[in-house]
Formats: C-alpha cells, sequence, structure tokens
C-alpha cells in the first residue's frame, strides 16, 4: 500500500487531486488539534469582542469612546447596531451560540471541504473563539465579486478594509463601483432615518478613538499599511489575482490583532480550484474585437 501513496505523491500531474487531498487531510488534522487545544476546556475570555454586539442601547450607543478595545465597546456604523438590536433580548449565552454558529457556518462556506483545514491556522479558529466579524468581512469581500453591494458591510463596519473597492477602480468596472457605493447609500439612508443623532456619535468616535493596545494587538501603524494594501489590491487587479483583495482589505484594518488575520481565509478561498471557477463565471468574459477591413478565417 504504502508503495502505491509514494507512487502517487511522485507520479505526474494526473496525480494533483490526490497530493492536494493528502494536504488537506494532514491539514484537517492539525486544524482538528488545533481547535480542541483553543477551545477545551473554555477559558474566561470566550467571546470577548461578541460582547460588543449584543446588549447594548441604542441611545448611548457610543459610550465609552476612550477606550479602543474595552469589552462591549461599539465602534461600528449604527446600521450594524439597528440590524442587530433585537438580539440583546437574548441571553448572551444564547446570542454567543447563534453568533458563532454564523461564524463557523460562514468558515464553511468560504473553505467547503478545506474549512477544517483552515482552522490549522491558529488565528483563523482564534476569530469564532473572540467572536469579531473579520470572517464576515472576508466572505462579504469574496461575495462582493458577483453581488458588490455586500461590499456595504465592509464599508459601515471597519471602514479602511473598502480600500479593496480598488479593485473595480483600476479594472474600470464602473457598474460595480457604483453598486458598491449605491448600496452603501441606501443603507445610510434608511438607517438615518432612523436615527440620525446615531451617525453624528458614530462620526465623533470614528475620530476619538485611541490606538489600540494589548498582548495580542500587532502594532503597525495605520498609515504604514494602508499605501501597502493599495499597492497590493492595484497590482492584483492589473494581474487578475482576486486574492489579493481579502489580503489588502486584512491590511487596511484600523487595528490588527492575531485573530484579525483570519482574513486570510478570504485570500485562501478564492485560490480554491472550485472558488476559482465560482469566481470565472461572476466575471464577464469579453469577446476579442477585430479590426475593420480584416475577416475572421473559418474555423
Amino acid at each position: 500500500m504504502w508503495a502505491r501513496v509514494k507512487a502517487r505523491l511522485a507520479g505526474p500531474s494526473g496525480d494533483t487531486a490526490f497530493r492536494r487531498r493528502a494536504i488537506r487531510d494532514g491539514l484537517s488534522l492539525a486544524g482538528l488539534i488545533v481547535v480542541v487545544w483553543l477551545f477545551y476546556p473554555l477559558p474566561g475570555n470566550f467571546g470577548f469582542d461578541a460582547h460588543s454586539y449584543w446588549g447594548y442601547d441604542l441611545h448611548d450607543l457610543y459610550r465609552g469612546t476612550g477606550s479602543a478595545n474595552g469589552i462591549g465597546t461599539f465602534r461600528y456604523a449604527p446600521a450594524f447596531a439597528q440590524l442587530l438590536a433585537p438580539l440583546s433580548a437574548l441571553p448572551f449565552a444564547d446570542f454567543l451560540l447563534l453568533w458563532d454558529a454564523v461564524l463557523i457556518g460562514t468558515l464553511i462556506w468560504l473553505g467547503g471541504p478545506w474549512a477544517l483545514a483552515f482552522c490549522a491556522f491558529p488565528f483563523i479558529p482564534g476569530e469564532i473563539f473572540y467572536g469579531n466579524i473579520h470572517l464576515l468581512l472576508a466572505a462579504a469581500i469574496v461575495l462582493g465579486f458577483r453581488h458588490p453591494w455586500t461590499w456595504s458591510f465592509v464599508l459601515l463596519t471597519k471602514v479602511t478594509p473598502g480600500i479593496g473597492l480598488l479593485w473595480f477602480v483600476v479594472r474600470r468596472e464602473w457598474r460595480n463601483v457604483a453598486i458598491a457605493l449605491g448600496g452603501t447609500a441606501v443603507v445610510v439612508v434608511v438607517s438615518a432615518a432612523l436615527g440620525p443623532d446615531l451617525w453624528l456619535g458614530w462620526l465623533r468616535s470614528l475620530v476619538g478613538t485611541p490606538e489600540a493596545t494589548g498582548p495580542n494587538h500587532i502594532p503597525i501603524p495605520l498609515l504604514a499599511r494602508l499605501p501597502a494594501a493599495a499597492l497590493l489590491v492595484i497590482w492584483g487587479a492589473r494581474t487578475d489575482r482576486p486574492w489579493t483583495v481579502p489580503l489588502a482589505a486584512m491590511l487596511a484594518l484600523p487595528t490588527i490583532w492575531t485573530h484579525s488575520l483570519s482574513m486570510v481565509a478570504g485570500a485562501f478561498a478564492l485560490l480554491l480550484p472550485a472558488r476559482r471557477q465560482w469566481f470565472r463565471r461572476s466575471t464577464p468574459r469579453v469577446a476579442p474585437t477585430v479590426p475593420s477591413g480584416i475577416e475572421r478565417s473559418p474555423a
């Protein structure tokens, strides 16, 4: 049996699928070990970030503006809070169970049969452990290639990862730019009609929050990361590498924590053969033009 395994691993390109499965299965085993190590037993800071999406008062949404990483601190646009407000009626334990189910489902959607393999990188299950929105951002960006309106989620939460829209600008896909910005504008108008004062509070919080600190914080200033993020997405757009967009968006996060690196799941998803095919179907193919006076040769 081992002779056949070695022959396949060293074989021609026809055995690529076998080698890919071997890599996936090895990473899946490592991912399972990481998940058990991280989640059992559950320490007291499980779901720390998820407190920011539960139990807030819409009339005092941006309390605690002097802290960037305090428990329960809300930093996103009011529309996100208005959407999640009904869930604050749940006990936090029930909310966290539902919230992590959404994050796990997102990871499964991104990775498919590779989802457990993704967990071999500790920051990916770490995102589920803390309960932030980085996996949701990655999914919104991947979906954004086919449905650009999903970029409104990026623009109305972390804001600066919206630099990934340069993909459409560089490729002159103006319709997609209009859909992304137009969808965001619709959400803003509806939300502002429900709570105009909340938007003023959000704008004040954006300029009044100091740089985050903490052991999980990666201390690279945003102003140093933004140019690198822009260059990465421009290069990706010019060379048709969609996986660069989630990476650029990650670089452009207002604050990078260790579990923020989970956004690479979006890049991994766009590198998977099945996801690449999905992306290509979403990109219209333009027939080549033939100069006038030149006839096509018969097929």
